[in-house]
């Protein structure tokens, strides 16, 4: 089983994401640490793409997908992937299409959470993260007791990517970008809006049923 997760930052993907991986036995796919790790490793593939980012220019679709390709042949993705930050656009959707073909695979299901750009905003302004150890905290759903973080001490931040003129800028690339990608997989007849303004439990226990109804899974 493969699976997608679409919605604007902020709207809880990385929650299901979590809950997913726990109990249908699935791997997260993240682009953006895959693309470290080879730069860590310095593979080939890392040290091409080590010269893009050190220019803060963005790595070519063409490289990403190579090192995409490569992790989807390793033994832990037989029994499925949830795909993390890829693709972003169309064009990345069709290459990422025909990798999962050469490899036998398919993407299953893509769920598209859904949520106000308002309330959006509203909960990325209210995230918090431990300025050492990275806890993260939201001072309406999971505010700290104090100033300092309950497991090490140390002062509560905001990150610099939820300062409200950062997150407005990522609020309008998506529309740009990933939004499109809605009508691809809707057209494709493999896309489930799900209502994202509800606790997380609620929108999981709608996930679940989906999973179970359409590809007739149940927790491993």
């Amino acid at each position: 089983m493969n699976i997608l997760l679409l919605g604007a930052p902020g709207s809880g993907k990385g929650s299901q994401a979590e809950l997913l991986l726990n109990d249908y036995n699935l791997i997260q796919i993240s682009t953006g640490d895959l693309l470290r790790q080879a730069v860590s490793k310095k593979t080939e593939q890392g040290i091409l793409a080590s010269g893009y980012m050190n220019k803060g220019e963005l790595v070519p679709d063409e490289l990403v997908l190579n090192i995409l390709s490569l992790r989807l042949q390793k033994p832990d993705c037989k029994k499925g992937v949830i795909f993390d930050g890829y693709p972003r656009n169309v064009k990345q959707a069709e290459m990422l299409e025909d990798i999962l073909q050469k490899e036998g695979k398919k993407l299953d299901i893509v769920f598209n959470i859904d949520l106000p750009f308002d309330i959006v905003l509203k909960r990325l302004l209210s995230r918090r993260i431990c300025s050492t150890c990275g806890k993260g905290y939201n001072m309406i759903s999971n505010p700290p007791k104090g100033n300092t973080c309950e497991d090490c001490g140390s002062k509560i931040i905001t990150r610099d990517d939820d300062k409200e003129s950062v997150i407005i800028n990522r609020l309008e690339v998506y529309v740009e970008n990933t939004k499109p990608l809605i009508e691809h997989y809707r057209n494709k007849g493999i896309l489930t809006d799900i209502d994202g303004n509800r606790a997380v439990p609620e929108i999981y226990g709608e996930l679940k049923e989906i999973l179970t109804q359409k590809l007739g899974l149940k927790n491993q």
